[in-house]
């Protein structure tokens, strides 16, 4: 992702979600020096990913598939890169926050290896007052062992 893709990425952050990050968030997300990634389909953002890494950790901070291109596996896709390039800087962890209500989200990591590992209570904002964020990892160890061949 480049400075001049944020106006596309926001576009398809606010299509897909009710509290959508801001062109700022994205903006610093970029001059902190964050890994973006763009996916695309016939020249056309389908999606993107946000991480930031710290030590051997890796956060996933924001994943999103255009709401045209949903339920086509894409977001499988995406987040299969996200562990690669984990497994590829030798992280041993992936976490990730997710909405309490959002459980199509929270299968698609269930069915990728994530667990839940606790609740953060009043995390997210919602239409009245606060929703609770699920925090979930995946150990990337397992992974590492048996090669990538579990994507």
């Amino acid at each position: 992702m480049q400075p001049a893709d944020i106006e596309k990425v926001w576009q398809i952050e606010k299509q897909s979600n009710r509290f959508p990050w801001s062109k700022g968030n994205f903006e610093d997300c970029l001059k902190s020096g964050y890994r973006t990634f763009l996916y695309a389909k016939d020249n056309e953002i389908i999606g993107y990913s946000v991480v930031q890494s710290v030590l051997d950790e890796v956060h996933l901070l924001n994943i999103c598939v255009n709401p045209g291109h949903q339920g086509k596996g894409f977001g499988r896709q995406i987040l299969n890169h996200v562990i690669e390039t984990a497994l590829e800087q030798s992280a041993a962890i992936i976490v990730l926050e997710v909405r309490a209500s959002n459980i199509r989200a929270q299968q698609l990591y269930l069915s990728t290896g994530f667990n839940e590992m606790s609740v953060r209570r009043g995390y997210y904002p919602a239409e009245q007052g606060r929703e609770d964020g699920v925090l979930m990892g995946l150990e990337l160890g397992m992974f590492a062992q048996l090669g990538q061949n579990l994507l």
